[in-house]
């Protein structure tokens, strides 16, 4: 009885990854598809681009969150504190970015009365969990990725970038207002546009894989 219970959890394990692994791919192309409208899409056509960058980012961020939870189900056999921990931020950062998303088109679709869309968002104020705290979160799986054969050594290194990335843009957002300052313009560009899709694809790839 006890060998049958195991081994139906782990063909579910199995199949949630695969799930997780369909959810991480799709999560690489709207990131990319959310770039495109934030940073070029907005500039001929602001009112599209907001649009298309707040549904993105609400897409992305849910795509993401089941994402990490299949990263989970094979870290937590190399460091199982590390692995709910990373699980924990993560999930805080991609929760993050999909309510920030939700916030903005909500606004967009049906206008407050006075808005000042200078103010930050109360919730992800200048991206602290969609990139502060989505940050530390993948810079402990890139990690743990290091330590565990189910994922390329090379996944673990753009894991790495990316979480670089994403503390230095939010550091960058929080002291710097100007979007156009390279500052923050060539990390958001980099991630947005490469590091990010690629790690997600690529995390996505690893997960369809058997174990």
């Amino acid at each position: 009885m006890s060998s049958m219970t195991a081994s139906t959890s782990v063909k579910q394990g199995i199949s949630f990854e695969k799930l997780a692994g369909v959810c991480a791919i799709l999560a690489g192309v709207v990131h990319f598809l959310y770039a495109v409208a934030f940073v070029v899409i907005s500039r001929s056509a602001p009112e599209t681009g907001v649009f298309l960058s707040a549904l993105f980012l609400l897409l992305a961020g849910l795509l993401s969150l089941t994402a990490m939870n299949g990263i989970y189900q094979r870290l937590k056999y190399t460091e199982a504190a590390f692995a709910m921990y990373a699980l924990l931020l993560t999930s805080m950062g991609a929760l993050g970015a999909a309510i920030h998303g939700g916030y903005d088109l909500a606004n967009i679709l049906n206008p407050p009365a006075q808005a000042n869309a200078d103010l930050p968002s109360q919730i992800d104020p200048r991206g602290l969990l969609t990139f502060g705290v989505m940050g530390l979160g993948l810079l402990v799986i890139a990690w743990l990725m290091s330590k565990n054969e189910q994922f390329p050594k090379g996944l673990s290194y753009v894991g790495y970038a990316l979480a670089a990335l994403f503390i230095i843009i939010y550091l960058a957002r929080l002291i710097i207002l100007d979007p156009g300052n390279p500052i923050l313009l060539w990390p958001v560009l980099l991630a947005g546009f490469v590091v990010q899709p690629a790690w997600y694809i690529w995390l996505g790839l690893s997960l369809q894989r058997e174990k």
